[in-house]
């Protein structure tokens, strides 16, 4: 992996990580919970003094998602930058100005990384991905593969969650977003919204076992929809 484009997603996420922050407190009543979930994860990292990577697998309403989650995040954290699991550059060429920006050199910016698409072979389609993980880096997956257009979280994942945390060893943090379905400019100036993230407590699967990756990719997408909106 190009070592530009492991260090660009660090300096852009904290860069905008306070303007974030101040936008999202504002104007979305932004609310963060589970974070102590995490902590067992960075005292280990601290214990064993090297980065072992993370995968954390998100529900996916908005494009807002690759934004919060980051922001949801401490500035001081060691889980940060994320890097993102992208459709290819391809997938976006009848999708307007998102064409433009998404799926190429902005996006490896970010921290996105797309699969190779068509492949059927999740060592072929995901191998940058496992590279980040071994590296410490943290990946972010949405396991159903699309935004939902619904609102409403499936039952259907892909499996690469599941060869993600089997291949590498490394924990899954299953994250719930709230809040950012079909949110308008109008809702998020008017503070019509309130966004949450959760995170929800880690979860090891075992390593090298070639079991049924989408079966568990669905018990990953089960975990997330169990977690529960903030009171």
């Amino acid at each position: 992996m190009n070592s530009f484009f492991f260090i660009s997603p660090l300096f852009l996420q904290k860069t905008i990580w306070h303007a974030t922050r101040v936008l999202l407190f504002l104007f979305c009543h932004f609310e963060v919970c589970g974070l102590e979930n995490l902590k067992d994860i960075i005292k280990l990292r601290s214990y064993l003094n090297h980065k072992d990577g993370v995968v954390f697998a998100a529900n996916h309403s908005s494009e807002m998602d690759a934004i919060v989650v980051p922001a949801a995040l401490p500035f001081f954290s060691s889980l940060l930058p994320i890097f993102y699991v992208s459709r290819p550059r391809a997938f976006y060429k009848t999708s307007g100005w998102r064409q433009v920006l998404y799926g190429g050199f902005f996006f490896k910016l970010w921290g996105a990384h797309s699969i190779v698409s068509g492949s059927r072979n999740y060592e072929q389609s995901l191998a940058m991905h496992v590279k980040i993980l071994e590296k410490g880096g943290s990946v972010l997956i949405f396991p159903e593969g699309r935004k939902t257009r619904d609102g409403n979280i499936g039952s259907e994942a892909h499996g690469g969650v599941a060869y993600l945390a089997r291949h590498t060893g490394y924990p899954v943090v299953p994250v719930r977003i709230f809040g950012d379905f079909n949110m308008t400019l109008g809702d998020f100036f008017l503070r019509k919204r309130r966004i949450s993230v959760v995170f929800g407590a880690p979860i090891f699967l075992a390593e090298n076992n070639q079991s049924d990756y989408k079966k568990d990719a669905e018990i990953i997408l089960s975990r997330i929809a169990a977690i529960h909106t903030p009171a």
